[in-house]
């Protein structure tokens, strides 16, 4: 089955969000959704949850999954915000939980956090499958950028987060804590097993140089010929070579900060203190 894919870009942080359809009804799912954060005031608003929320009401869909393609370090999760307006069960990868444990240190969080993924509807295994509707959807364990990353294969498409970007724009990093650059290639080739004129929808797009607009769709057949990093056979060793010599060259995302708390948290904030305030911490030369 071809699901409908509607597309939401945030120009802040370069996500794109998606809302995937069931073709034949109105069940859909929202992947990776965005809560826009202020880092300099620390606040937060939901202009752009709000967008996707009004196109689900607008087109009567029911969203059955909320589903995360990892911990993202670059944009706040607004999964339970959104489960709140419009329902959906919260998913992601099983491997949250060594996400968790390893974040769970660097903020160091204490014992009250839970590290069992228990913050999640869902936790998916490679394997998996779940259902929008008629429309079945499979899990594919792809990590290399994170411990947890997954790719959901939704009838002839993939949605893969960070993994992959546009052809001309090549792979994720993978320095963050869990990253391996030689992993990362092994699950890139799992997407590229994948037939050919399967869709590939990616999680961000910053626009490559000479490109004017920005894009997210793409094919695994695209893919296998041009992607710059990956493409026309390029082995592993080179890879991992270029992979680890340019992750070294790059600064941190703006928002990992934040990120990093909220998203293994399922979306959610630290727990508020007695008077009702919340705080987010800032770990010193631990990243």
């Amino acid at each position: 089955m071809k699901p409908d894919v509607t597309a939401f870009f945030d120009d802040a942080t370069n996500t794109i969000s998606y809302v995937v359809k069931d073709p034949a009804g109105s069940s859909c799912a929202i992947i990776d959704s965005v809560l826009d954060f202020d880092y300099a005031s620390g606040r937060t608003d939901t202009k752009s949850a709000d967008e996707v929320i009004q196109y689900v009401k607008d087109n009567n869909l029911t969203v059955e999954w909320l589903l995360e393609s990892h911990v993202h370090a670059d944009h706040l999760s607004a999964a339970p915000y959104i489960q709140e307006q419009v329902g959906g069960k919260i998913g992601i990868g099983d491997r949250i939980k060594i996400v968790q444990d390893t974040f769970g240190k660097v903020f160091n969080e204490g014992t009250e956090f839970q590290r069992d993924g228990s913050q999640f509807d869902k936790l998916f295994q490679e394997g998996d499958s779940f259902h929008i509707g008629q429309l079945r959807g499979d899990v594919l364990h792809t990590p290399g950028h994170t411990p947890a990353c997954l790719t959901y294969v939704i009838g002839d498409a993939a949605f893969v987060g960070d993994t992959l970007f546009m052809p001309d724009f090549g792979t994720a990093r993978c320095d963050f804590p869990g990253g391996s650059s030689e992993t990362l290639y092994n699950s890139i080739q799992k997407i590229l097993a994948l037939p050919d004129d399967t869709r590939i929808f990616v999680g961000h797009d910053y626009k490559a140089p000479g490109r004017e607009d920005y894009a997210w769709e793409t094919t695994v057949g695209e893919q296998k010929a041009a992607n710059i990093h990956v493409g026309a056979g390029k082995d592993k060793d080179a890879f991992v070579k270029m992979r680890d010599e340019r992750d070294a060259t790059l600064a941190m995302p703006k928002l990992i900060i934040p990120s990093l708390q909220v998203n293994m948290r399922a979306g959610q904030m630290p727990p508020a203190d007695e008077q009702g305030d919340v705080f987010l911490k800032v770990p010193v030369n631990k990243l």
